[in-house]
């Protein structure tokens, strides 16, 4: 037994084996099966579990498996011995890669979802538990995905011989390895999924596991559509859904609508997530400062919201941060991407030879919702740590005449024709709400994670690019 919590990984991508520390004495032992600050520290997921198993085994040999199942588990053995074997049914190159131990108190084994799971016991009256984030139900079941364990193509040497083993009449009719059809991964929830980044994300995520909701289906300012969200067998949520128009925001019925979605959906968005044991990615925006910093705004500067949209983004943030305990905030600034936005609007104006005047005291840089949609998969892929994350455009900032300019240039027009001219200017006396004057985000924590941010400038490009 173990002195020390120790996790080592396996052939099997994400399987991973606990050696536990028992401590015991002259009544028995004592030890901590699941302890997430130790364990998370040492490399195990922060899985959430919501529900735990116990299977009691009266005789050696009982042999039970192999079954892939819609949610990640940690395996552990109470009293008794018990032969453990795990089979990769999740499509890819570690598709049937088996591996094999002995589990004992002091060993405990985490299986990730899509993984097969089967085990023999060794000792009279073995006591099998398992912790499982996803709670069961007939609908869970059905997409459990088996492989028979006596198939040669594994290559299971079973202490006890299956023939004399004890086993279900269903675990010896599953199918061969040959047979199998891979489980797909966890599902994910896309809301908000008609808007600009939406749309994107239609074009880049599986859409055999991933649901594409609308408002239509949910609506952040209506509580009950958000209580009515199914969200089993989901593992992520991706919140593309806000209310943006910025100076609608400030009048009494927009003010209404902004904290309403921004604000308390989120809220209740994020406890469903943290209840369900989901990730959450929300988006949020640089309009949760208020432009004064003479520096790029870091993660975790103090909020200091302007007008109406921002102070109720910067409180679905704060909510989403302490509610959703497994969450990803990706604040970003000046979004443009398929549809109607700045940069078509000026592509427009200087194909019809027009002379706009355009505000020149505002400093950002561009993203494309195609580098959102990116960086929320690479967050996911790579496991990177929770929290918040800036995802712009790289670059040297500019302002919007500036930018304006190089889309008169790339249309062939002069960018002489873009009239730069100050907010107040612009605004001429019309209701509009504050803008931040500086919306420059860093960006050294997403680069830390190895995420590649282009140059914001690159992105009129391939905006054009999709008008032409």
């Amino acid at each position: 037994m173990s002195a020390e919590l120790i996790v080592d990984r396996t052939p099997i991508d994400g399987l991973l084996v606990i050696e536990l520390p028992i401590n015991g004495d002259s009544r028995g032992w004592f030890k901590e099966n699941w302890q997430r600050e130790k364990m998370v520290a040492r490399g195990l997921p922060d899985f959430a579990p919501v529900q735990q198993n116990m299977s009691f085994n009266e005789s050696p040999g009982v042999t039970r498996g192999v079954h892939a199942e819609p949610w990640d588990k940690l395996v552990s053995v109470g009293i008794g011995r018990v032969f453990g074997a795990w089979v990769d049914l999740r499509p890819g190159e570690g598709f049937g890669t088996v591996f094999t131990t002995e589990l004992t108190p002091g060993r405990a084994v985490f299986v990730p979802r899509g993984v097969g799971n089967a085990f023999q016991t060794l000792d009279a009256g073995s006591l099998y538990s398992y912790l499982v984030n996803d709670h069961w139900s007939a609908a869970a079941k059905s997409e459990y995905t088996f492989v028979n364990l006596a198939d040669p193509a594994l290559g299971i040497d079973w202490p006890i011989d299956l023939e004399r083993a004890i086993l279900s009449d269903a675990d010896r009719a599953h199918p061969l390895l040959a047979d199998v059809v891979p489980m797909l991964g966890a599902r994910t929830v896309v809301i908000g999924s008609d808007g600009q980044l939406g749309r994107e994300l239609r074009k880049s995520l599986d859409p055999r596991t991933t649901r594409f909701l609308t408002r239509d289906h949910v609506d952040l300012a209506r509580p009950a559509s958000i209580e009515a969200l199914d969200l089993q067998g989901v593992g992520t949520l991706i919140n593309a859904a806000a209310f943006t128009q910025v100076d609608a925001a400030e009048t009494p019925e927009g003010r209404t609508l902004a904290w309403a979605a921004n604000a308390s959906g989120v809220a209740h968005l994020a406890a469903r997530c943290a209840s369900a044991g989901v990730t959450l990615v929300h988006v949020s925006s640089d309009y949760v400062f208020d432009g004064s910093s003479a520096s790029p705004y870091t993660e975790g500067d103090a909020l200091s919201p302007l007008g109406v949209y921002g102070q109720s983004k910067a409180a679905g943030d704060l909510a989403a941060e302490a509610s959703a305990r497994k969450h990803y905030i990706i604040r970003t600034s000046w979004v443009v991407g398929d549809g109607k936005n700045f940069l078509s609007t000026m592509a427009s104006l200087a194909d019809r030879g027009m002379k706009p005047t355009v505000v020149d005291d505002q400093r950002g840089r561009l993203t494309s919702t195609r580098l959102i949609a990116q960086g929320i998969q690479h967050l996911l892929a790579s496991d990177a740590p929770y929290g918040i994350y800036n995802v712009t455009g790289g670059g040297e900032p500019k302002s919007w005449a500036e930018i304006a300019a190089v889309v008169y240039a790339q249309r062939g027009r002069p960018g002489s024709d873009v009239i730069p001219v100050s907010t107040a200017m612009y605004a001429d006396g019309r209701a509009m709400a504050t803008r931040p004057k500086n919306s420059v985000l860093n960006l050294d924590k997403i680069n830390s994670t190895g995420f590649h941010i282009p140059d914001h400038l690159e992105i009129i490009s391939e905006v054009l690019a999709q008008i032409n």
